[in-house]
């Protein structure tokens, strides 16, 4: 049975691995004042980031669908891990050696699935690039890779390798180093054979591919000898580390670059990528044996960050496959915000093939952008159709305007129609804006959803409902609330300026349930004055004292979100503090004077005396709040 990991381990993992520095290698971060950074959530699909990050906190929020937690939280989430596996991966990341309870440490049985597939593809990665490098056999793979213009410098810098023609080889040398024959199978490194596991790739040349945080999780093989019978490339099959639809060859190595210039160019191989990136253009990816769909767009939306000036550049071969593939990109060019673009260069030739026909300008030159997308699929349908005949010129309209439609930026959707009109020959430019118009309106009303709410920034998200124990729903339209929330953000990420007053506010001094909840988890985990101490291990303990996800989510959101005021200091911090007391007061005052009432004349003189006493004492220190404030408390 796996042992538990050590506390002080999980601690020590936390504090070592910065959380904006293993965010950043998922998306693009900016800065969003108050020391935070935000940018689209990895975890649902938004347009604006609503994804924030406290590195001072070590904690995440997402504004938009509630995900939130620490470093720990965050890489279960976004490659879904258990709890030791994320831990087991940041520690290796960091340098840190764990300690297990309840039996010591026995890597090949305490380590997750996910952590032993993809370590089994590191050590394979490592073989078959040395294979590539010292085998005899290998030498089919280097000329192949000479031919094409990439020398033994190239191959180390992308990791390419090679797996020789025997049966077993990988096979036999991962059982050496520990892993199971199920482990095996299960990473689709080997395949069931008559006797046993054998490779599955034998006799190829090997390309890593690696997720956006750089770890192998498959590789893409290409055929060199006739008498293989297998297809021109393999791909590793679908398992629990690799899904080709998620997966973007060459993202570890451009993904910087991409989020610097908000450009990434998509071409078809992965020699088009080597090509690219030795050419200067290290901003190029491609996709692993599958056509470029909605996950890779996410992947790529993340890091573009979606501003208006980022860019999307399609390099597909001039060949009927490569128009066919670039119209599919096309059906999916509205999920970007960036503009996309399509290159297809001189001759039909691919990126590699430029390469060494023309040089690595050429290359570059290509990757510039040149004519938008929908610009091609336009012109690719209207090439189809006899536009010297009426009823040619009626076939394409019927069949181009639904596409132009489908374009939500009104203003762009106009702008195309007006292309339109001039690609078919239509004088009354008129008529065909309208058409698309009213394609647009007829989607909307008949096939189209209503719109829902896009992601929100932290200060839209104050006026929506937020999540609750009970009761009813939270706006910070009310200003109870505001406060309360307020004082709160102040007790968990400024503990220094509320305590130790803050620690003496009772629970229900808090009117919202999930206020009231949070500042009994602040109050469980051993109050402000433990922030004071370490401010790092109050959080995780806030959190983890927490009696649910829903107040979880909550203790994060309120340390992660900024402060209403640019310059937090005692004076802002003592006006919260006595802002939230007096109204508690106020509503005990109120309390008592109901008493009074419901005593009347005829109460016990005793009893009416202490009800009576009770109102002066409030009376008296909600006066004293008043004039004096946070000197007062």
């Amino acid at each position: 049975m796996a042992g538990r990991i050590n506390d002080e381990d999980v601690k020590a993992v936390r504090d070592a691995v910065p959380i904006d520095a293993v965010v950043s290698e998922y998306l693009q971060l900016r800065g969003a004042g108050g020391g935070n950074l935000k940018g689209l959530c990895p975890f649902h699909d938004e347009k604006s980031p609503s994804f924030q990050v406290s590195p001072s906190k070590g904690l995440f929020h997402c504004f938009g669908c509630q995900e939130g937690g620490d470093t720990i939280t965050f890489v279960m989430k976004v490659d879904h891990l258990s709890f030791s596996e994320a831990v087991e991966r940041l520690a290796a990341q960091a340098g840190i050696t764990l300690r297990y309870e309840e039996g010591g440490y026995n890597p090949s049985h305490q380590r997750g699935e996910r952590i032993r597939l993809v370590e089994a593809h590191k050590i394979a990665a490592e073989w078959y690039a040395e294979q590539l490098a010292t085998s005899p056999e290998a030498d089919t793979g280097r000329i192949f890779l000479a031919e094409r213009g990439f020398d033994q410098a190239a191959a180390v810098h992308f990791g390419v390798g090679y797996s020789p023609q025997g049966w077993d080889h990988l096979t036999r040398y991962l059982r050496g180093k520990g892993f199971t024959d199920k482990e095996l199978l299960l990473s689709g490194l080997s395949q069931e054979g008559r006797r046993g596991p054998i490779d599955r790739f034998r006799g190829r040349l090997m390309w890593p591919i690696r997720d956006i945080g750089g770890e192998v999780v498959g590789f893409g093989a290409r055929k060199l000898y006739e008498a293989d019978n297998g297809p021109k490339y393999l791909n590793t099959p679908e398992t629990a580390i690799y899904k080709k639809s998620q997966v973007l060859y060459g993202i570890d190595l451009a993904k910087k670059e991409i989020a610097k210039t908000s450009r990434a160019v998509v071409v078809e191989g992965y020699t088009d990528v080597m090509a690219c990136h030795l050419a200067g253009v290290t901003t190029a990816i491609a996709t692993c044996g599958t056509a470029f769909g909605g996950e890779h767009i996410k992947i790529l939306r993340r890091l573009l960050m979606d501003n208006g000036s980022a860019r999307v550049i399609f390099t597909f071969d001039g060949d009927a496959a490569g128009q066919k593939a670039a119209l599919r990109a096309f059906e999916d060019d509205q999920k970007f915000a960036a503009e996309t673009y399509i290159a297809i260069a001189p001759d039909g030739m691919d990126p590699c093939e430029l390469r060494l026909e023309k040089g690595d300008v050429a290359v570059a030159e290509l990757a510039e952008p040149r004519t938008p997308l929908f610009e091609f699929a336009l012109r690719q349908i209207v090439a189809r159709y006899d536009l010297e005949t009426p009823a040619g010129r009626a076939g394409a309209l019927d069949e181009a305007a639904p596409i132009v439609a489908r374009i939500k930026n009104s203003g762009a959707q106009h702008e195309v129609a007006v292309q339109l009109a001039g690609m078919l020959g239509i004088l009354d430019t008129q008529f065909v804006v309208k058409r698309v118009a009213q394609l647009a309106r007829w989607a909307r009303e008949r096939g189209g959803r209503p719109p829902t709410p896009g992601s929100r920034t932290p200060q839209q998200y104050e006026a929506a409902p937020r999540p609750t124990t009970s009761g009813p729903a939270l706006t910070l339209r009310n200003p109870v609330y505001a406060t309360e929330r307020e004082l709160l953000k102040l007790a968990l990420q400024r503990p220094e300026l509320v305590s130790p007053a803050f620690d003496a506010y009772g629970v229900d001094e808090f009117t919202a349930a999930p206020y009231a909840a949070v500042r009994q988890a602040i109050m469980d985990a051993g109050g402000a004055d433990f922030g004071t101490q370490d401010p790092q291990e109050y959080l995780v303990q806030v959190r983890e004292v927490a009696p649910d996800d829903t107040v979880r989510a909550m203790v994060t959101e309120l340390a992660v979100e900024a402060i209403m005021r640019k310059t937090v200091d005692e004076v802002y911090a003592g006006e919260q503090l006595v802002t939230v007391r007096r109204r508690a007061v106020e509503r005990r005052v109120h309390d008592v004077q109901g008493a009074l009432t419901r005593l009347g004349q005829h109460a016990d003189p005793a009893r009416f005396a202490s009800v009576q006493n009770e109102l002066w004492v409030l009376q008296q220190y909600d006066q004293a709040l008043r004039e004096r404030g946070a000197e007062a408390l």
